[in-house]
């Protein structure tokens, strides 16, 4: 009886040891694709450090004014004026909708708003009382 209780417990320790090294690589192999991640998290942000700069040196003032000089006869771009804007009351507003007929027993709030398309559906916290 002695040497089966040596035998299952060589046998339980001999298990520990291969679900200890087992676990061990399987640790180092996640700390390695984490390592790589967030050296590929840093170079992604230089990048796009490096793009934003490009993107303000082309956005320079001058640069456009140049561009909008020597492409006038195919854009025919022009600075803004003054004269250029106009009163809210004299832009044509498309006429408002009809309200839903209210269903007998249903709160309004409860009811679906209308959003425009390309809108995400509102989200509760979005409502006002």
């Amino acid at each position: 009886m002695r040497s089966v209780l040596y035998l299952l417990t060589t046998l339980v320790v001999m298990g520990m040891a291969f679900w200890a090294y087992r676990e061990n690589y399987r640790t180092q192999a996640a700390l390695q694709d984490m390592t790589h991640m967030q050296r590929q998290i840093g170079s992604l942000r230089e990048d796009l450090g490096v793009l934003r700069a490009e993107w303000a040196f082309l956005n320079r003032p001058d640069r456009l004014r140049e561009l909008t000089n020597m492409n006038f006869d195919k854009l025919k771009l022009v600075p803004f004026t003054s004269d250029q804007f106009v009163e809210v009351g004299q832009v044509a507003f498309p006429p408002p909708k009809a309200p839903a007929p209210n269903l007998a027993g249903t709160d309004p709030a409860l009811l679906p708003i209308e959003r425009p398309a390309g809108f995400p559906p509102i989200r509760p916290q979005e409502r006002t009382p």
